[in-house]
C-alpha cells in the first residue's frame, strides 16, 4: 500500500513535471489519517517545524522507514543485490533496476558505483563491450546498452536471412530436376531358348515336293 502511494505520487510529479524542490511539499499535502499525523509530528520534532528543508530521496527513506516493513525492505534490496539482465530487453532491465534500486540507497546515492551495478548486471554478450569504455552515469551506460543491443538484433536478423536464402535457391533447384533412370541392357537369349519356327515359304515349298513324288509314282503304276 505504501510502495503504491509512492509509486503514484511519483507518477504525478512525471506528469506535471513538479521541481525536486516542490516534491516533499505537495507529496505530504496528500498524506492523510496516520501517515498525516507521522509527518506532522516528525517536522516539529526533527525539521523545527519546517524551517529545515528535506530533500524528497530523504522524505521517501523515512517514509518507506515507517510504513514499509524491514523484512519487505530488506527482501527487496537482495532483489536488488541479484538483479540481472537475464531475457529482458535492456529498457526492461533499466525499468526494474530503477525501481529495485530505492531499497538500496547505500549503492545508488554513488552514480558511478550505481553505473558499475547496472553494467554488470546486463547479459555477458552485452556486458563485454560495455566494461571497455568508461561510461560516468548510469543514462550513459543505458544509451550504449540500448545502441549495441540494437545492433546485435541487426546483425542476428541479417545472419537468419542470409542463411534461409541459399535452401531456398537448392529447394528450387531440387524441383526442376528430372528424373535419370539407367537405360536397361537388353538379356541375352541362347538359341536353345528360342522356338524354332518354320517359314511359310520352305512348308510351301515342301508340300508340292511330296505332291510331285506322289504323283510320278502313280504315273508309273499306270504304265
Amino acid at each position: 500500500m505504501a510502495e503504491s502511494w509512492l509509486r503514484e505520487t511519483e507518477k504525478i510529479f512525471r506528469a506535471i513535471r513538479c521541481p525536486d524542490e516542490d516534491k516533499v511539499t505537495l507529496a505530504t499535502y496528500m498524506l492523510q489519517e496516520r501517515a498525516d499525523i507521522w509527518w506532522s509530528s516528525l517536522l516539529r520534532t526533527r525539521f523545527e517545524d519546517g524551517a529545515v528543508d528535506v530533500a524528497w530521496d530523504a522524505f521517501v527513506r523515512l517514509f518507506r522507514a515507517k510504513f514499509i516493513p524491514e523484512h519487505i525492505q530488506d527482501k527487496m534490496e537482495q532483489e536488488f543485490l541479484s538483479l540481472t539482465q537475464g531475457s529482458m530487453t535492456v529498457l526492461e532491465y533499466e525499468a526494474m533496476f530503477s525501481e529495485l534500486s530505492k531499497y538500496a540507497p547505500h549503492i545508488v546515492e554513488d552514480e558511478r558505483r550505481k553505473m558499475k551495478k547496472f553494467v554488470m548486471g546486463l547479459k555477458p554478450s552485452l556486458r563485454t563491450r560495455l566494461v571497455a569504455f568508461d561510461h560516468c552515469t548510469l543514462d550513459e551506460a543505458l544509451s550504449a546498452a540500448c545502441r549495441q543491443e540494437g545492433e546485435m538484433e541487426q546483425y542476428l536478423e541479417e545472419k537468419n536471412a542470409s542463411q534461409k536464402r541459399p535452401a531456398a535457391t537448392f529447394q528450387r533447384q531440387d524441383k526442376k530436376k528430372t528424373v535419370y533412370q539407367t537405360p536397361q541392357k537388353p538379356m541375352a537369349v541362347s538359341n536353345s531358348q528360342v522356338p524354332s519356327v518354320r517359314s511359310p515359304v520352305t512348308t510351301r515349298s515342301r508340300i508340292a515336293q511330296d505332291f510331285s513324288k506322289e504323283l510320278s509314282v502313280e504315273r508309273q503304276h499306270q504304265q
